[in-house]
This record gives structure tokens, sequence and C-alpha cells, in this order.
């Protein structure tokens, strides 16, 4: 783990300016205290970090709960009795691992992965754009495409046309310009390169920018545009910050209803940027994912219990760490400390960090994760996994993650039901005599309620005088709708004078009386 500090702490360092507009946006967005953000980041990187099985997923407060937390503080009767529910939901989250939930997250089809992935990126970079101009209007962290401002994805981007501050622009398209030739150009050149990482070059030159022209009339970055670190003025000011869970309100049934659903919601963003992160690792480890639900209940155990915001692991910074060369667990656990020991010492100096120059970093992300080649593979692979990709896409984008994720998981399974009615069975016409048809009907492997219409189908087309031969040689497990699809087929096949022959493993049966009897007591196959 140590061996790989010169990769882990370059990385965290990336990792660390990524997730300080992030965690911050993300309380905002929730209608929670500022501070709560940094804490559920920090709680992420050290708490989570130490206890997971992922060697390059990174934990912290989650978009995708902003709109429960913002609805239940209101509804509980204040942020203290709802640091109760993420305490529960924590609770939960342990026994959800400890029942081994976890093995849900192998389930999620590659084609939703990827999708989830280039959605995720994609809307990163169209939620910057208005950042990238100084259009700070929407809180970083707000993926939504409904925002909490009133407004959509697109109607901001519309917006910021009218609101382009000249120093906030300038700014991000010199830091992008250093992040480009940093990563394309100078990496390549000499090692100093690749230890110090573009982004904090992009970061510091930003700091300068903003102290020599703050008295600019034209290029002054105003402090809506910069980072917003709640700065404490002195030990007793900063521990003021930390808020605890008022236990009193623990029977409700309300904060019960709120935790579960944390806990369901959370877990299920976990597992799905599990299952990406395994995705775009490039030593391809795999998660144990049992572990991590372990890992995220502790984490919101210890987060809800000092005033921080509900957990999961986060695409957005684990995306990050892997671009920026991390490979160890440290990597997270060092921007945790990172965050700590920022917002303890030099909150002054966060706050005059320009957001743009953060949406510049973060336009790299998006655009790492959403390569135009991406779209070109997916779509060579076939209908069948392009289709649950783009809808997983498009639905990130003009709703939020997890409906986006579920729209892809529905055409999946649609998917795998129209090929599941395609290939149930193999139909064979051997001759073709004006007076006389023989038809040989091979069964699939496994034939399921689900092929019972294309079966039916073929079944009824048959014409009169007609002879059937059905090989189930190949056939390991039979539907027994399929067994009484064949029986009451058998009625019909006598009135149009049609020969059916059974051919098993066990030789052939000319029009068995009852084909449910021939099955279960001639062919070694399951019958339910």
């Amino acid at each position: 783990m140590f061996a790989s500090l010169r990769n882990d702490i370059p990385a965290s360092i990336v990792v660390f300016f990524v997730a300080i507009p992030l965690c911050l946006g993300i309380a905002l967005a929730s209608g929670a205290p500022l501070f709560s953000g940094l804490i559920a980041g920090i709680v992420g990187g050290i708490v989570v970090g130490a206890l997971s099985g992922s060697q390059i997923g990174v934990s912290g407060p989650a978009a995708g709960l902003a709109a429960i937390v913002l609805v239940a503080i209101s509804t509980l009767g204040g942020y203290e009795n709802f640091l109760v529910a993420v305490v529960l939901g924590g609770v939960i989250q342990i026994l959800f691992g400890v029942l081994r939930a976890g093995v849900i997250g192998y389930y999620f089809p590659s084609s939703v992965i990827k999708g989830m992935l280039t959605g995720i990126g994609i809307i990163i970079i169209l939620k910057q754009i208005p950042h990238f101009f100084g259009y700070d209007v929407d809180p970083e962290g707000d993926f939504a495409f409904f925002q909490v401002d009133g407004e959509n994805t697109f109607s901001t981007i519309l917006n910021t046309i009218n609101y382009i501050s000249p120093g906030a622009t300038l700014v991000a398209i010199i830091s992008l310009a250093i992040l480009i030739l940093w990563e394309r150009v100078l990496s390549k050149k000499a090692k100093i390169f690749q230890l110090v990482q573009g982004p904090l070059v992009a970061v510091v030159f930003s700091i300068i920018f903003y102290l020599v022209t703050r008295n600019n009339e034209l290029l002054a970055i105003s402090p809506e545009h910069l980072v917003s670190v709640p700065v404490p003025e002195g030990l007793d000011s900063f521990l003021g910050q930390f808020a605890f869970p008022n236990f009193a309100v623990i029977t409700q049934g309300q904060i019960w209803i709120t935790a579960f659903t944390i806990a369901l919601v959370a877990s299920l963003e976990t597992l799905l940027c599990v299952e990406a992160t395994d995705k775009i690792d490039p030593e391809k480890r795999v998660t144990p994912t049992n572990r991590e639900l372990l890992a995220q209940g502790t984490g919101n155990i210890v987060s809800g219990m000092i005033g921080g915001l509900p957990i999961t692991q986060v695409i957005v910074r684990s995306s990050a760490n892997i671009q920026s060369g991390g490979k160890t667990k440290m990597s997270a656990i060092i921007h945790g400390f990172l965050l700590l020991i920022s917002i303890l010492l030099i909150p002054t100096l966060l706050n005059m960090i320009p957001l743009s120059t953060l949406a510049a970093i973060l336009f790299i992300v998006g655009f790492k994760l959403a390569k135009p080649t991406v779209f070109k593979k997916i779509y060579g692979l076939g209908w069948k996994q392009f289709l649950p990709f783009i809808v997983t896409v498009l639905g990130i984008i003009f709703t939020d993650l997890l409906i986006g994720i579920s729209l892809g998981l529905v055409v999946s399974v649609v998917t795998i039901l129209i090929k599941s009615y395609q290939n149930s069975h193999f139909l064979h016409i051997e001759d073709n005599e004006p007076n006389h048809r023989k038809v040989r009907m091979t069964l699939a492997e496994e034939v399921t309620f689900f092929n019972k219409g294309a079966i039916l189908k073929e079944l009824d087309s048959l014409q009169e005088n007609s002879s059937l031969e059905i090989d189930v040689r190949n056939t390991q497990y039979l539907d027994h709708d399929i067994i009484e699809i064949l029986d009451d087929f058998s009625e019909r096949a006598r009135n149009r004078n049609i020969d059916i022959t059974i051919v098993s493993q066990k030789g052939k049966a000319k029009n068995p009386e009852s084909y449910s009897d021939f099955f279960n007591k001639d062919i070694p196959m399951e019958i339910e």
C-alpha cells in the first residue's frame, strides 16, 4: 500500500480539489449547514477509505441523496433530528452487509454500467459549463436535470450568456490549457511533471490570478465565484460547527422511514459506483461488495454522530482518483486528511480558489468518462447492448442518476425477454411436399414461460396433414407452462391430422397421450 504513495499522493491532491466544491455544493443543495458536507467528505475519505475493500473508490456526500435530505430536514423537525435517521441508516446498511445483500451489485448489466459512466461524464460537463463562465447560481453537486433553483440543466446553460464573468472565464480558459498541456505534453517529458499534477498547478495559478486582479475593474473575481469554506475564528469556533443527533425522536416512525430510505438509496448508489469503478480500474480489481456495505454503514454512523451528511461511494471523485493515477486506498484516505487539515489551517486560502478553475478540472474528468469513442464501440456491439446504454445515458441527463439507471435496467430486461423469445427454439423444414410437410423443432437448453408466445406461434402455423418432430435432447430445463402448451396442442393436432414425435435422450415417442407423464418419466430434466 505504502509503496504506491508516489502515485497516491498526487492523485489525492486532485481528488481533494474536486471534493471541496462538491462537498459544499451538495450541502447547499440539501439545505444543510455547509460544514456538514465537509464532515461527510472527511469521514468518507478517512473512515470509509480505511474500512473499504475498494482500492480506488472514494466516498463522500452524494448528489443523489440531496433531494431526500432537503425534504427530510423539514419534515423531521430540524437537522439534529435528521442526523438520527443518518445514524440508523448506517446501522441498516451494516445489516445489509451482514445479510450479504451486496451480491445485488453483480447483477447490473454491463451496458447499463457503461451508460451510467458516460451519462455522468456528460452531466458533469453540462453542469460545469455555467461555473466555467462564472455563473454560479446553481450549487455544485446538483446533478439532477430539474435543479434546486427552479431551472434545468439546459436553461441554466442558456442563461449563462447573460452572466459571463470575464475574470472567471479567463482563469478557467488558462487553467484548462494548463491541464491539457500538462497531460498531453509535459507529463511525457520528465518525471517531475508526473509527480506534480496539472490540477495543482492550475489551482495555484488561479489563486495568484485572483490576488493579482482583485483590484482590477474588469478581471476581478467576486466572492460568489469563489470556494466558500466556513472560516472558524478559533478552535472553539471550529468545534462549534459540529452537530449531534437528537436521539429523543428515535421512536418516531418517520425517522425510521427516512433511515431506511437513506440506507436503500445510499447502498444502491454505492453498489452501482463499485461496479463502475471496477470496470475503469486499470488493474481490474474486484471490490468485495458486502464489505463495502459494512464500510459505508460505519461511515454513515460516524458522519451522523458528528453532524455530517449521508455518505456513498461517489463516481466523480472515484473517476478523478483513477484518472490521476491513484493505485491504492491511501489516495482516498490522504484526501480525507487533506480536507481536515485544510479547513483547520488554510480555509482563507481555499476561499481564493475560483469555482471556474475547478470546473476546468471537472471538464477533463467528464470528457474521459464520455469519450465519443465509447458510443462508437458500444454501437458496434449491436442494438441489444446499445439500446440499454443510450437509454441510461439519456435518462441520467434528463432525470437523475437512479431514474436513469432504472430506465436502463427496464430496457435491458425487455431486451433479454425479446432475445429469449427469439432463441427458444430452432425450426427446420425438412421437406415441403404439396400434401405433407415434415417439420423439426429443436428446443433450446432452457425453455421457460417467456418462450410461450414464440412456440405457440410456430405450432399454430403448422398445416394440416403435417409431421412435427420435437427434439429435446439438448434441453436441460423445461418449464411446466411449455408442457401444458404441448398437451393443449395435442388435441388440436389430432383434429388437424398432425403427427407429433418427441425425440429425447431415451429415444422417440410418437403422439404420447400425456406429455407431462412422458417428460417426468423419460427425460432427465427439471420440471416445475
